[in-house]
């Protein structure tokens, strides 16, 4: 997949999604193609003339929306990417990449405050510094681009003005986990691997999770340990975490990539059954190691409705003149164990990045 076919969905030629489900929505369902394509004259979502409407929407300009985003190229954004592309595609705006590839808050800061003089129509950001995003916040704000946080968030007390969050309840999340990694530990040594000590996308759920395990009263030792952004730097720490710390009893990831380099160790040196692991996100093979009992479990917090949601609460903002705010959205958790991976193994789907294809997934 090449990153331009995730960036900015704005098309050219031809007919596009958007514009099929507005004319189907207008009553062309029973179209042919062919029909539709001499109905739209071979253009994309209005594109040529600077605004979009039809279906239940009145015409707009179209809108473009910047994401800041803290984890450019990693492969759990993928559907939020879909997400943004779809609900773009359907509305008839557009949206734009930006941000890290390695959680550089000076990178993103940046970002935001070219989407500011720039002009963006809206800004969704992955706040996962306290502090940082204050300033470039208000100052969109004061621009009169509204801004809602996706993925992270700045805590209640740290002066953000971000109009709402789109995203897991991270720290919640973190005590679900922790509440699972008692019941399978029991007692012991367990480790909380982290890519980034203390960012607002990570933190929250290890410390959800370690407030759980004390709060049991069990006998379980738990200590947090930082590995890496890059990947392969990232599954070396853990390989030689656990060669120093054989006694360990649970292994757990705070992200994706870390969960996934979990299953690999536990691979590697034969573990399963010795040393119980688990973590976040639907990585492949994350869950082919659930699959073959590797993996006690993975948590999916629905990626595909981070980039979705975001679009759709800032083009309802503009729509409506402000009077349509955008509101506080929980985009869940799922707990993936041998017992449900199936269909997400069996099937392939942009809901979770493994397809680029849009279709319906119809299973026997």
């Amino acid at each position: 997949m090449h990153e331009d076919d995730l960036v900015q969905q704005d098309g050219s030629g031809g007919i596009d999604r958007g514009t099929l489900l507005r004319t189907m929505a207008l009553g062309g369902g029973a179209l042919s193609i062919p029909a539709l394509l001499s109905a739209c004259g071979g253009s994309s979502n209005g594109a040529s003339s600077g605004s979009s409407g039809g279906g239940p929407f009145a015409t707009h300009p179209k809108w473009k929306f910047v994401f800041v985003n803290h984890a450019t190229t990693n492969a759990f954004f993928v559907p939020t990417q879909y997400g943004a592309a779809d609900a773009s595609s359907l509305l008839g705006v557009s949206y734009q990449w930006t941000g890290s590839p390695s959680s550089d808050v000076g990178t993103m800061v940046n970002d935001m405050s070219a989407a500011v003089s720039g002009k963006a129509d809206g800004i969704a950001v992955a706040i996962i510094d306290p502090h940082a995003f204050n300033a470039p916040v208000a100052s969109a704000l004061a621009a009169g681009i509204p801004v809602v946080s996706y993925n992270a968030d700045a805590p209640a007390n740290a002066g953000n003005t971000r109009m709402a969050y789109i995203g897991q309840d991270l720290f919640q999340s973190g005590v679900q986990m922790g509440n699972r990694i008692v019941e399978e530990v029991g007692s012991g040594d367990v480790v909380i691997f982290i890519i980034t000590p203390g960012s607002l996308n990570l933190q929250p759920r290890v410390d959800g999770a370690i407030s759980a395990i004390k709060a049991s009263g069990k006998p379980i030792n738990v200590t947090q340990s930082a590995t890496s952004t890059d990947p392969t730097q990232e599954l070396s720490i853990i390989d030689a975490y656990y060669l120093g710390h054989k006694s360990v009893k649970g292994m757990y990831g705070s992200g994706g990539t870390t969960t996934q380099s979990i299953g690999t160790v536990i691979k590697k040196y034969n573990l399963k059954g010795k040393v119980q692991g688990g973590g976040y996100d639907l990585i492949p093979q994350t869950l082919q190691y659930i699959d073959q009992g590797l993996l006690n479990f993975t948590i999916d917090q629905q990626p595909y409705l981070q980039g979705f949601y975001p679009v759709m609460q800032l083009f309802l903002y503009k729509l409506s003149g402000g009077l349509m705010f955008p509101s506080e959205t929980n985009t869940g958790l799922l707990f993936v164990t041998k017992d449900n991976v199936k269909p997400y193994l069996t099937t392939k789907t942009r809901w979770e990045g493994s397809s680029t294809a849009q279709k319906y997934p119809i299973t026997a």
